[in-house]
């Protein structure tokens, strides 16, 4: 376990020099450990360097850490999502500082919640544009003093389920609307909220090339 900026994170390195960052953003109630094995599910040759930080929120009565507050599905509460974003993007500043790593050679991930802040960072236009977005179970929020830049041309894999009853897959179909002019790769299945197996062939394909 290790610290950058506000915010504890985990890290899995490459087998040998790292070709790319692959940052992995855990869901809401989890934590820093939860995704680290996507990691190695999606880079089996461990060509790249893995990063899964934990979330700074923690809400009384809840497990796990939170990215932001939810009022409502799709509106993440202002001040803790900007709290949130403001820690990542210091966490991504340093980790391609300390690595000699770039943003372009860098994938934004996650699942739920951590998909929100993948497309956040991934998006917000006063940030790097990374080389991809991978998105599981999630939505690009809708938040004050936030929107999506679309100039930018990252590459998006997105990934939900028709049976999702706590995201529903018409946030994931308005994603593929949204960012019609990039390079997006899209799945559906008859999967719930969850990361279903049947998607990660093609999320370490599209990782492989993205990379």
């Amino acid at each position: 376990m290790r610290t950058l900026s506000e915010l504890v994170y985990q890290e899995r390195p490459a087998a040998g020099t790292a070709e790319g960052l692959l940052v992995l953003h855990h869901g809401r109630g989890a934590d820093e450990q939860d995704l680290l094995g996507l990691g190695d599910v999606l880079d089996p040759e461990r060509r790249l360097h893995v990063v899964t930080p934990r979330a700074p929120l923690q809400i009384p009565g809840w497990p796990g850490y939170h990215w932001y507050l939810v009022p409502r599905v799709g509106y993440p509460d202002h001040d803790s999502f900007q709290a949130a974003y403001r820690a990542l993007g210091a966490l991504h500043d340093e980790l391609w500082e300390r690595t000699g790593l770039t943003p372009a050679q860098t994938v934004f991930g996650g699942f739920s919640m951590g998909s929100v802040m993948s497309y956040s960072l991934g998006l917000g236009g006063d940030r790097p544009a990374p080389a991809g977005i991978l998105a599981f179970s999630g939505f690009i929020p809708t938040v004050d003093g936030w929107t999506p830049e679309l100039t930018r041309r990252p590459r998006v894999f997105i990934a939900h389920g028709r049976n999702d009853p706590v995201m529903d897959v018409a946030f994931a179909r308005t994603a593929r609307e949204t960012l019609a002019g990039l390079d997006v790769s899209y799945h559906e299945s008859g999967a719930a909220h969850h990361i279903d197996p049947a998607h990660v062939p093609a999320a370490q394909e599209w990782l492989a090339t993205t990379l």
